[in-house]
C-alpha cells in the first residue's frame, strides 16, 4: 500500500543539512547553470502573483511560484512559492518566506517539503559567486556592495568564497542605522575589513567587485562611477543606467529570456528603450560554464552580470539539502496517504 511518505525540513532541519554551506550552494548552482545551457533543464517562466504592475513590489510585495527541473546529478523536480514582503522589515519581519517542495520525476509524487529562505537567500548568492568566479579578476581586492539586506550577507560570502584575494568591503544602505551593524556583523563573519560607506559613490570608487542588491525602482548606480576592469553584478532591479550596461565590454546573463520575461532590471529597460537587443549579448552564464563562450579574457574587461535567478537552482540545492537530512536523520515525515490512495474516492 502506497501512504506516500514526504520528509519535511523546518529552517533549522535544512540549517542542519548543509543549507548554509556556501560551497555546497556554489557548486549545485554552478552544475545547474551547466545544465541549462546543455539543455537538461526544464525552465517554464517565473508566474508573479502582485497586486498592480511592478512598480507596486516596493510597497505591496509579491509572491512568486518558481517550478523546474533538473537533470545532470540532480534529477529531481520541484517547485519554490515565496513571498517578498518589503514592509515586513518596519514590523521586525522577514521581508521573504517561502516553501520548496520536491518531486520525484518518475513518479511526479512529492518527496520533501523544504523551508526556502534560507536556499533561496544561498542560491541567489551563489550565482553571483558562480558568475565572479568566471567573470570578476583574480586578483580583485577590494568589493563594493550597495544594499545590506539579507541577500547582501550571502553575495559577499559567495564573492569572498571564489575571490579569497578579496581584503575590504565597503557597503552602502539607505539606512545608516542597518548599514553599521551589517558591517560589524560580517567583518566578524569574514574576518577582514567591512567598512560603511556614506554613499553609494563611495562604495564603488576604487571597487574591483561591484554588487547591487536593493528594492529599488530608479537608477542607483552612474556610468561615471564606473572603471576598466571591475565586474558588477546588478541582483535587484533597475539599479544601474542604462549606459552602465551599454559601456561594459562584455553583458552576460543567467537567461536572456527570463530576463526579459521578469521585465524590471536594466537590461530590459535597454532593450524596451530599443537600445540593446540579444545580438549584443555576449553570452549566458552556463555557456561560459560549459567553454563554448570565453568568461574575462583580459585585467581590464568592464563585464556587467545580471541574473533573474531560476526555480532550477533551488531544486538542485534543495535536492542536496533533502538528500543530507536522510542521510542524517533528519527533518520528520508525514504520511498524505496514511490509509492508501484510494480512501475516501468514490466509485
Amino acid at each position: 500500500m502506497t501512504e506516500l511518505e514526504v520528509l519535511v525540513l523546518d529552517k533549522q532541519a535544512v540549517l542542519a543539512a548543509g543549507g548554509d554551506d556556501m560551497g555546497l550552494a556554489i557548486s549545485a548552482v554552478e552544475h545547474v547553470l551547466g545544465c541549462h545551457a546543455r539543455g537538461e533543464t526544464v525552465l517554464p517562466s517565473k508566474t508573479v502573483l502582485r497586486w498592480g504592475g511592478p512598480e507596486t513590489e516596493l510597497h505591496q510585495g509579491r509572491i512568486n511560484a518558481m517550478p523546474g527541473y533538473v537533470g545532470g546529478r540532480y534529477n529531481m523536480a520541484g517547485i519554490k512559492w515565496i513571498g517578498s514582503h518589503p514592509p515586513n522589515v518596519e514590523k521586525g519581519l522577514p521581508r521573504a518566506s517561502g516553501i520548496i517542495i520536491l518531486n520525484d520525476p518518475e513518479t511526479k509524487f512529492p518527496v520533501a517539503i523544504l523551508e526556502a529562505s534560507v536556499i533561496s537567500a544561498m542560491r541567489t548568492g551563489a550565482v553571483t559567486g558562480v558568475a565572479a568566479k568566471y567573470l570578476a579578476r583574480e586578483d580583485a581586492t577590494r568589493l563594493g556592495m550597495i544594499g545590506a539586506g539579507v541577500q547582501a550577507r550571502t553575495q559577499i560570502r559567495a564573492v569572498c568564497h571564489v575571490r579569497p584575494s578579496i581584503r575590504e568591503v565597503r557597503v552602502f544602505d539607505l539606512n545608516a542605522e542597518r548599514c553599521q551593524a551589517f558591517a560589524a556583523e560580517m567583518e566578524g563573519v569574514l574576518g577582514i575589513p567591512v567598512r560603511p560607506a556614506a554613499s553609494a559613490q563611495e562604495a564603488v570608487d576604487g571597487a574591483d567587485i561591484l554588487i547591487t542588491a536593493t528594492t529599488t525602482t530608479k537608477p542607483i548606480v552612474k556610468e561615471e562611477w564606473m572603471r576598466p576592469g571591475m565586474f558588477y553584478a546588478q541582483v535587484g532591479g533597475y539599479e544601474a543606467e542604462i549606459d552602465v550596461l551599454l559601456h561594459s565590454d562584455k553583458v552576460v546573463l543567467d537567461d536572456w529570456t527570463e530576463v526579459m520575461h521578469r521585465g524590471i532590471a536594466t537590461p530590459y529597460q535597454a532593450a524596451a528603450a530599443g537600445r540593446f537587443s540579444r545580438a549584443q549579448l555576449h553570452a549566458e552564464l552556463g555557456e561560459i560554464i560549459n567553454g563554448t563562450k570565453p568568461g574575462r579574457e583580459s585585467a581590464h574587461e568592464r563585464i556587467f552580470f545580471n541574473a533573474v535567478g531560476m526555480g532550477t537552482e533551488d531544486v538542485a540545492l534543495a535536492t542536496d539539502v533533502w538528500r543530507n537530512a536522510q542521510a542524517r536523520g533528519l527533518g520528520q515525515r508525514i504520511k498524505l496517504w496514511p490509509s492508501g490512495p484510494l480512501t475516501g474516492l468514490a466509485g
